[in-house]
């Protein structure tokens, strides 16, 4: 059985936690003798018996690999859905209820909202955006399944340390991460915050903004850029007095789950995915002013010796067992 995998979106454009998942997702695939190729776009001659999307595919695009007798698993990531207010969340079903019956086609299947009905399996991975892929885009609840990121090796494997004095936040430089607002708040806290991770362009003026916030003030703000070393990562979780991301939305924060698995304290954003995730073994704070973000982090900041430790995420082969196990099925499974 050879699986290949697609994604719309080139590496070379966007990095970011997508793409870690794909690329720990084969590597750990084909440590269990699961044969994995990705999608060769220029390739008509390419084998294989299922394609794993990461991503939404058309509608047709589903149609088309069943003409040729191969499945589709599709995986997508809903964190800005899930992080709307259910009541977004109801009139959204409604309108898509209502374009299904007045929009023409043509229209609608551009949004793709089929798939989740074609689709000969969907991986969610949290519990929460299984019950949105159930509700809202009518995927049959036999087909979703739960499977969630996983974390090196490394990390679980990470000795303990003593913990420092430095928060520590490891995200892209983004305005979806809140990265700027987090630091202008550890900045009116005054505790001490170390942001690891690098943005999609250092011309953004976001970028440029927190860059200079945290040379301004090194006392309270750390920052070095990205750290591409993964023992060391995992040493600065280890000695880290806790974790911080205050993301306005996320389906599974992998650098949240690397920090758990070096029990580090986690403070995280006040949604779904974290307290289905983590429930009562972190500390949360809505997304609000920078005065109640610099409160939370002062708790947090007190409070971390004394937290709960995370539960362990499972390991990149252990999921990809999870995974093995959809694609038998569902390659033995006739339409």
């Amino acid at each position: 059985m050879k699986i290949l995998f697609d994604h719309p979106n080139p590496f070379l454009l966007a990095h970011g936690g997508f793409q870690t998942q794909i690329e720990q997702t084969k590597e750990a695939l084909q440590k269990i003798g699961v044969e994995v190729e990705y999608l060769q776009w220029g390739e008509a001659n390419q084998s294989g018996a299922l394609i794993h999307f990461f991503g939404r595919p058309s509608a047709s695009y589903i149609e088309f690999a069943h003409a040729k007798n191969i499945k589709i698993v599709m995986t997508e990531l809903l964190g800005g859905l899930a992080a709307r207010p259910a009541v977004a969340r109801s009139v959204q079903r409604a309108l898509i209820l209502c374009a299904r019956r007045v929009l023409p086609k043509p229209f609608t299947a551009k949004l793709a909202w089929e798939s989740y009905k074609i689709a000969d399996a969907v991986i969610a991975l949290t519990s929460f955006e299984a019950g949105l892929m159930r509700t809202m885009f009518d995927a049959a609840p036999d087909k979703v399944h739960v499977v969630p990121n996983g974390v090196e090796n490394v990390f679980l494997e990470s000795a303990t340390s003593a913990r420092g004095k430095w928060l520590v936040c490891t995200a892209t430089i983004t305005e979806r991460k809140r990265v700027l607002e987090t630091v202008q708040a550890a900045l009116e806290a005054e505790t001490p915050l170390w942001t690891i991770g690098k943005p999609y362009s250092e011309s953004d003026p976001y970028f440029r903004k927190f860059r200079d916030l945290c040379f301004e003030n090194p006392q309270v703000l750390r920052y070095e850029g990205a750290i591409e070393d993964r023992q060391q990562l995992a040493r600065i979780y280890r000695e880290a007095r806790g974790f911080v991301l205050l993301s306005s939305m996320e389906s599974l924060s992998l650098s949240a789950l690397e920090a758990a698995a070096c029990e580090c304290p986690l403070l995280l954003s006040d949604l779904p995915w974290a307290r289905s995730v983590f429930d009562d073994k972190a500390m949360y704070c809505p997304i609000a002013s920078t005065p109640r973000k610099a409160k939370a982090l002062r708790e947090f900041y007190n409070s971390a010796p004394n937290l709960k430790s995370p539960s362990k995420p499972l390991s990149w082969d252990e999921v990809a067992l999870q995974l093995k196990a959809i694609y038998d099925r569902v390659c033995n499974t006739s339409r």
